[in-house]
């Protein structure tokens, strides 16, 4: 980590599990903004600017980056199948990818847009807003729900 002076490591006595260690990185930051990102993701070239930006324009804006694929098979880099998508989810609470709807599709399929759900391992918010937000509920054990939760706080107005 020599080559990285503004990267700290933190490390638990115990397994804490991902939301609680999630914390403890929100806890311990000290910039302007927090990324999350899962170990299983993988960063491209230039991927951070674009959510900084959105975040600088509106402080109360969580941003994800689009989701491409690294097939399993062959390592092949995939850029996320047609149209962007966005994130939903059905009666069992599975998270989905659903297309935009025309009318409300951008001219430019890089632009930023909405979506009611986001998925849960990566994503930039302003670390200030995060904690007005409330952060993580820390009573969650496992993955799978953090992504509603920090979708449907983030609907907030104040």
């Amino acid at each position: 980590m020599a080559h990285f002076p503004s990267v700290r490591i933190l490390r638990t006595k115990k397994r804490e599990g991902l939301i609680r260690t999630r914390m403890l990185g929100a806890s311990a930051a000290i910039g302007d903004v927090i990324t999350f990102l899962d170990s299983h993701c993988e960063a491209n070239v230039n991927w951070l600017p674009p959510l900084l930006d959105r975040i600088a324009r509106n402080r109360k804006t969580i941003v994800c980056p689009m989701i491409d694929v690294i097939d399993h098979d062959d390592f092949r880099y995939e850029t996320q199948a047609g149209d962007a998508m966005r994130g939903a989810f059905d009666w069992e609470m599975y998270y989905k990818r659903i297309p935009i709807p025309p009318e409300l599709q951008k001219a430019d399929p890089s632009d930023p847009f909405e979506s009611p759900v986001m998925a849960g391992g990566l994503f930039a918010v302003d670390r200030k807003w995060f904690w007005v937000l409330g952060g993580y509920d820390p009573g969650l054990e496992i993955w799978g729900g953090e992504q509603y939760e920090i979708s449907f706080k983030g609907c907030r107005e104040d």
